[in-house]
């Protein structure tokens, strides 16, 4: 079979906000460049090169569909390999087939020293084969939660830019719970899943660890197109201690403000953390408990002290209060801003059911629920009533 080679380039990926060529080929972002020369942190780096709700998006009546990708993969020593990446490939808008590589980059990470060792690795393929014949729009969701290079695609029959959907684009931002965390696959993150279910455009910019209101995540949504907006703010600033109470107030109005001098009356909703108990009245930093590594589990604790509260020190209980009072007074002159309080996600019945396997991350199918009640509260509701913008 002679496939035929497509260049890959901006016209055929969604979600991506900048492409960085390299020796190997394009590897997506999640952040411009000029905002990730404004930080030089190691977390914020790898979680926004792992493209969380970025796929390739085509047209074409092709039957067999190759993409070569270098990956690079977290492994943790002591621990038991993590499970592959998963690419997603959806047909006309329907999971149709699911694949992995194998071979790529792997990530070494003493999480007891902190020493990170890069293994380099191959060249990887995910091959699709089979599919309909008859012109069709395919979408492969890249692996949430590995960095992926595009080295290349092909294809047997020729392919082009899949139109634009039409469709609200939603730009979300949020932690490592938006990224997808334990999520089974890049489509089956809540904000993927959520998307899904509410017929919009996602642009995630959910990042692990890094939810922390930096201006110049603010300002890259400012810039972004947009007909949603939402910002999940909460459970980073607790398990990093990074700021009190006088600096988040301050941080929360500053990020807002930025975000509506680019968007000053498209709908934008406040997400307030979702149930995490170690954290709701004791504050950071989070630790990791490395009691069950050998057995590839890690918890995590909170290392605070409660009485810090009067100090000013965050909590998941402080800052939901606070938000919501932010919300309020803001909504008075601004009527396009909303507040969802993210114990209406997941809250305390949920945790008794579907508890956090880590204390801290959600697993699969608490990402399904949270999804499903994110569209029906969010995606469904009155904040979403609003009309895509010239040429989504």
């Amino acid at each position: 079979m002679t496939l035929i080679t497509t260049a890959i380039g901006a016209d055929l990926l969604r979600g991506a906000l900048d492409l960085e060529r390299t020796e190997h080929g394009l590897l997506p972002h999640r952040l411009p460049a000029w905002a990730r020369a404004q930080c030089a942190d190691g977390q914020l780096a790898m979680a926004e090169s792992q493209p969380s709700g970025v796929r390739l998006v085509l047209r074409t009546r092709a039957t067999v569909v190759e993409l070569d990708t270098l990956r690079t993969k977290m492994a943790y020593q002591g621990a038991p390999p993590r499970p592959d990446g998963v690419y997603d490939l959806r047909v006309d808008g329907r999971l149709s087939a699911q694949a992995s590589v194998t071979d790529g980059n792997v990530l070494m990470v003493d999480m007891t020293t902190g020493s990170v060792e890069m293994r380099p690795g191959p060249v990887g393929t995910v091959r699709f084969r089979d599919l309909p014949d008859r012109v069709k729009d395919l979408e492969i969701w890249l692996p949430h939660n590995e960095i992926t290079q595009l080295v290349a695609l092909r294809t047997d029959c020729p392919v082009e830019a899949a139109p634009a959907t039409g469709r609200v684009v939603w730009v979300h931002h949020g932690s490592s719970i938006s990224q997808g965390s334990d999520a089974a696959s890049p489509t089956a993150t809540w904000p993927a899943y959520a998307a899904s279910l509410g017929g919009v455009e996602l642009v995630n910019l959910g990042f692990g660890g890094s939810a922390l209101l930096d201006p110049f995540i603010a300002r890259t949504m400012r810039d972004t197109a947009a007909d949603l907006i939402s910002v999940k703010i909460g459970i980073n600033l607790v398990n990093t201690d990074v700021m009190r109470l006088r600096a988040f107030t301050a941080a929360v109005h500053g990020f807002l403000d930025t975000i509506r001098d680019g968007h000053p009356t498209t709908p934008l909703l406040v997400v307030s953390p979702i149930l995490c108990p170690i954290h709701e009245d004791t504050p950071g930093p989070l630790a990791p408990d490395f009691s069950s590594l050998s057995e590839g589990k890690v918890r995590f604790v909170a290392t605070g002290d409660p009485v810090e509260r009067a100090a000013g020190k965050l909590t998941l209980n402080v800052i939901r209060d606070e938000l919501a009072r932010i919300v309020k007074q803001r909504a008075a002159d601004d009527p396009n801003l909303h507040h969802l309080d993210g114990r209406d996600l997941y809250g305390e019945a949920d945790f008794t059911e579907l508890p956090l396997p880590d204390q801290l991350h959600p697993d699969a199918a608490t990402h399904t629920r949270i999804g499903e009640r994110f569209a029906a509260l969010a995606l469904g509701g009155p904040w979403s009533h609003t009309s895509p913008s010239p040429g989504s």
